[in-house]
This record gives C-alpha cells, sequence and structure tokens, in this order.
C-alpha cells in the first residue's frame, strides 16, 4: 500500500482524484482553512469543514480522463528536453473507463510551431 498525507489546493485534490479514479486508487480528502475569515467566508457558502471528502464526492464517475506533461524530470516524467531543431516532451494520458495508461514520448518541430503560434521558442 502506498499512502500520501499532504496539503494542498482544492484543484490540485481533483486533480489527484481523477488521476487515481482512472488507475484504481483512492482519496480521501478534508477542507482546511488558512484562517478564521476563510473558515467562515466556507461555512457560510455552506462547506462544511469536518466532513471526510471521498473519492465518490470529488469524481463521481468512472468516465474520467487524467494527463500530465512533465515540465520539470520527476519521479513518474521526464521534463521537457530541447533538441537542436526541436523538443521533446514525455506524457501520461489515463482513462477512467477502460484503465487504459498510456504513455507518450512527443518530439515537437520548433520551425513547425513557429507557424503556429504567437510564440517564438
Amino acid at each position: 500500500m502506498d499512502v500520501l498525507i499532504g496539503i494542498g489546493g482544492t484543484p490540485e485534490g481533483v486533480i489527484a482524484a481523477c488521476a487515481l479514479r482512472a488507475m484504481g486508487g483512492e482519496i480521501q480528502g478534508k477542507l482546511f482553512a488558512r484562517d478564521e475569515q476563510e473558515l467562515r467566508r466556507g461555512q457560510e457558502a455552506g462547506y462544511d469543514f469536518d466532513k471526510i471528502l471521498t473519492m465518490d464526492y470529488l469524481v463521481s464517475s468512472e468516465d474520467v480522463f487524467f494527463a500530465a506533461t512533465g515540465i520539470t524530470d520527476g519521479e513518474l516524467l521526464k521534463g521537457v528536453r530541447y533538441l537542436g531543431d526541436g523538443v521533446k516532451t514525455d506524457t501520461l494520458v489515463v482513462r477512467g473507463l477502460t484503465g487504459t495508461v498510456r504513455q507518450i514520448i512527443a518530439t515537437h518541430s520548433m520551425e513547425k510551431l513557429h507557424h503556429f503560434g504567437a510564440i517564438k521558442y
């Protein structure tokens, strides 16, 4: 069993829940106010700071996708690598309904990218 305990933002928790749902994992969370004012505003909006948020509460369907592309090297993905005339990226894509996990190693042509975007790479 792998376990991770930490504090993060709500959007990050939902994104993590999507990935875990798609890969057959589990997550539980709890809202945490940074100060009394945030607690008061949350309670006024109807949020329960004592409730345990389960997987089904955070992501209620198996019909979920998760995708992540490495920016810097990490345990799961390699970061962006600049080549002479292009860029190589490492991406993980997971589909919840089928359990399909794809690792995509892509090479992007800098010359062709210049024709589509305003950003000069």
